[in-house]
């Protein structure tokens, strides 16, 4: 096993669902196609024993987005797997293959300690990695991209950033700003022996680009989304599903095409 907890601060809590979803539907167009990237099953509400959020189930195809060793040792059919997520609490899992996300967002600047209360002896094995949205050097080359820079981006709407080296003290001293941190612990088990903690750690290093790359979009945004109400976002989702089936489909068909 292997535990991190990622903290991402954000600037805004009370508007942070509806940005998120819009975000989520942006990312899944973004990242299907061709046969690999996002399949979307589902994307609907859900209340179940008076709880209420999103259900979404998701099929991960990821051949082109492992490293060649991983390629090379994988089970036919192993790099195509499954996430059922109620809200913002994603669950993966296939036969070899283990992913626990669970996300607290606290109205604090992340100094909350053991927000998901571990036990003892597994926090202890808890690494805490601190995500800052609008630190340059946190993001690969390959994924920047200066119009989803925080440090850049000034709000047309809302007036906020850009987001100086000085951003979380600012914020600290300014009471009536609004800010939430996401607390998101990655659990992850990979079973199959000599490839362990390669691929663990991988993962885990992945869930961090994707966590940075997401809420820089999230703030960057913002001037999509912040007038946007829950129903404008249920629209969204619906057609967003929509789009995706009629990708799913030409590529079935070309597929198709080229057997003949």
């Amino acid at each position: 096993w292997l535990l991190s907890i990622f903290r991402v601060i954000f600037v805004e809590k009370k508007l942070y669902q509806v940005g998120q979803l819009f975000s989520v539907a942006e990312a899944s167009k973004n990242e299907t196609g061709g046969g690999e990237g996002i399949e979307v099953l589902k994307n609907e509400p859900y209340e179940k024993d008076g709880e209420k959020g999103q259900y979404t189930h998701k099929i991960y195809h990821i051949q082109s987005k492992v490293p060649a060793f991983v390629r090379l040792f994988a089970p036919e059919g192993s790099l195509v797997f499954h996430e059922k997520a109620w809200n913002a609490y994603p669950y993966c899992r296939t036969n070899n293959f283990f992913i626990k996300i669970e996300t607290w967002h606290k109205p604090d600047m992340g100094t909350q300690e053991n927000v998901h209360n571990l036990d003892a002896s597994t926090w202890k094995n808890v690494t805490v990695v601190p995500i800052d949205i609008a630190d340059r050097s946190q993001v690969s080359n390959a994924d920047y991209k200066p119009d989803e820079d925080p440090a850049k981006f000034k709000s047309a709407k809302t007036g906020r950033g850009p987001l100086g080296p000085d951003w979380k003290k600012e914020l600290v001293s300014n009471a009536e700003c609004p800010r939430m941190c996401a607390y998101k612990l990655v659990t992850v088990k990979f079973k199959w022996w000599g490839l362990q903690t390669k691929v663990e750690n991988f993962i885990q290093e992945q869930e961090k680009r994707i966590f940075n790359n997401f809420h820089r979009q999230l703030f960057c945004w913002i001037d999509k989304w912040v007038e946007l109400t829950m129903d404008d976002i249920r629209r969204m989702e619906a057609e967003t599903q929509k789009e995706l089936e009629e990708v799913d489909f030409l590529v079935f068909i070309s597929c198709d095409v080229l057997q003949l």
